[in-house]
């Protein structure tokens, strides 16, 4: 049965057992009294015990079980290529994410991080592992490359987090993910934290954890209460005009579509409206996917058009509504789509774009999901839709620039001396992606290294055959104090 914390009661972060060097890291960020979902499971996870967590999009999962982590690993050292701890997610954005949340805070406890995901150096991670790294972030795809490499060992692994089990067995990654954890060091501790945790996660509960302890915040389909849903009944002729209406909101917005060509060409559509909009999905390099959530955090970029994949990964304060442009496939995405806004107790607008074939499906799926969504119709310019959603008719004067080109600027002048030809970085191999590319997002701008000596256009740049390059780093430093 699981354990619903008690909300009235909450616990000190002293008082849940961190060490006090923790405690006062968080007081640093503000971060004074625990969530829910973070005292039910901390006191369990510092305990050695496995765990089944679950808490709604934005209760604080991340920090349940990353700072009893880092508290059970304080002051360790791992050995070249064998890290202590290992926290599997499902997609890149929500490895970074994690990794920003945790590494600033176990800092403190002298333990290093290291992030392994694919469309990244894979040389800088198999040196990062090599010199030794005690807490890995990692992606299924990329880690196995490095395991079969002989780059990373995970025999020393005594902690291994499954964060959004659920999406992960939802995206087909359960066979590696089996591989990884057989890996791992046998009667290790185990944690598996999601959002939701359905039939799919059992193969996983059965064969690693032991005797788990779970812990539920609510019910399984409870819904937000800071959270309003509607859908919003357009005729076919009028979507496109709708949905850059509602684009052009104030206030940050994210739109969903269901397909890559459709989040970029929904993109295009709405800058050339005069809205300014960026696409995020999967066939994006890393480089451009981290520059566009840094260029959202940051408010150069209003409106952000995801896909379902990119839904897990993105975790960004004040999202006041999300649009479904394409109704999701079923109820759990709704959810997790859902979940961008009304964050950590803020109020959030949900709405979906429904034409007339799709309404009998959406509202369907809408109850599965427990969510009263009203129906309203709408066309552009009505009150209705504005009191909604604030929608707002765009200027209709396009964006010719690229909001967030594919490689950032050139630097004037670079490194080295002044006027020297400027070549490209080394040339990596990475798996995931299955083709040659140039190692770092800056390719041209930077010098290029040679370790024979010789010198082209400019003085050599380090010792070594990756030189002493200067990648770009674009990443938002924005952290949330409470994600998910």
């Amino acid at each position: 049965m699981p354990a619903i914390a008690d909300e009235e009661t909450v616990p000190t972060f002293a008082e849940l057992g961190l060490p006090p060097v923790l405690v006062s890291a968080l007081a640093r960020q503000g971060i004074e009294a625990p969530f829910p979902i973070q005292a039910a499971a901390i006191p369990d996870v510092m305990s050695g015990r496995d765990v089944l967590g679950r808490g709604k999009t934005g209760s604080g999962k991340t920090l349940a079980f990353g700072l009893p982590l880092l508290a059970r690993l304080s002051g360790r050292k791992a050995a070249p290529k064998r890290p202590l701890a290992l926290i599997l997610v499902p997609t890149r954005e929500l490895a970074q994410q994690v990794q920003t949340n945790l590494e600033p805070l176990g800092r403190g406890l002298g333990l290093r991080f290291k992030t392994v995901i694919g469309q990244t150096s894979m040389f800088k991670q198999i040196d990062a592992l090599r010199r030794g790294v005690e807490v890995l972030v990692a992606t299924p795809g990329r880690l196995k490359d490095l395991m079969r490499q002989g780059a990373c060992d995970l025999s020393d692994v005594e902690i291994a987090v499954l964060d959004e089990a659920d999406h992960m067995a939802d995206m087909g990654f359960l066979p590696d993910v089996t591989d990884i954890l057989d890996a791992a060091q046998p009667g290790g501790q185990r944690l598996l934290f999601s959002a939701t945790l359905d039939k799919d996660v059992d193969v996983l509960v059965r064969r690693y954890l032991n005797e788990p302890v779970t812990h539920a915040i609510g019910p399984v389909d409870e819904s937000v209460d800071t959270m309003d849903h509607h859908l919003l009944l357009v005729a076919p002729k009028e979507k496109g005009a709708i949905t850059a209406e509602i684009a052009n909101r104030e206030g940050r917005t994210i739109l969903f579509a269901r397909t890559k060509h459709g989040v970029d060409r929904l993109a295009k559509q709405l800058t050339q409206a005069g809205v300014r909009a960026a696409g995020l999905h999967g066939g994006k390099s890393q480089g451009l996917r981290t520059r566009t959530l840094a260029e959202f955090r940051e408010g150069s970029i209003s409106v952000l058009v995801a896909t379902d994949v990119a839904a897990r990964g993105i975790h960004v304060d004040d999202v006041t509504l999300v649009m479904h442009v394409d109704p999701p496939a079923d109820h759990k995405d709704y959810m997790h789509r859902a979940g961008r806004t009304a964050r950590a107790g803020e109020r959030g607008t949900v709405v979906t774009l429904v034409l007339p074939h799709q309404v009998r499906s959406t509202s369907a799926m809408t109850r599965r999901a427990g969510i009263n969504a009203p129906r309203t119709r709408v066309t552009t310019g009505d009150a209705e839709l504005v009191k909604l959603t604030g929608a707002r008719q765009p200027s209709g004067i396009p964006i010719e620039e690229p909001l967030i080109p594919e490689r950032p600027a050139r630097r004037e002048g670079g490194r080295g001396r002044p006027g020297a030809r400027r070549g490209r970085g080394p040339r990596t191999f990475d798996r995931e992606g299955g083709n040659r590319r140039r190692d770092g997002e800056g390719g041209r701008g930077e010098h290029r290294s040679f370790s024979s000596g010789e010198r082209r256009g400019g003085p050599r740049t380090g010792g070594g055959s990756h030189g002493n390059r200067r990648g770009a780093s674009f990443g938002g430093d924005r952290r949330t104090a409470r994600t998910s």
